[in-house]
């Protein structure tokens, strides 16, 4: 099973909406608040080729993109075979 890393940040809608999706289909994720810590948005933004918007979604190192596109992956039943 890939690893989940969800970049996200406080007050952020499409944040808890993948945390939920994630959580509904019983897949573990590791959370990192980008206003946590100094240098982790410009980690994030790094990692993501410039994405600057949360939520970042990666499955180990393969970035996956945000909430929509998180989305799109559980609708076309390809987020479970893409984690594994």
């Amino acid at each position: 099973m890939k690893n989940i890393t969800v970049y996200s940040g406080p007050l952020c809608n499409f944040c808890e909406a993948a945390k939920r999706l994630l959580a509904r289909n019983n897949l573990n994720y590791k959370e990192i608040d980008i206003s946590s810590k100094d240098g982790l948005k410009e980690e994030m933004i790094k990692k993501s080729n410039g994405k600057r918007t949360i939520p970042q979604i990666f499955f180990d190192e393969t970035h996956i993109g945000g909430y929509q596109e998180l989305r799109e992956l559980e609708k076309q039943n390809k987020l479970l075979s893409s984690v594994k």
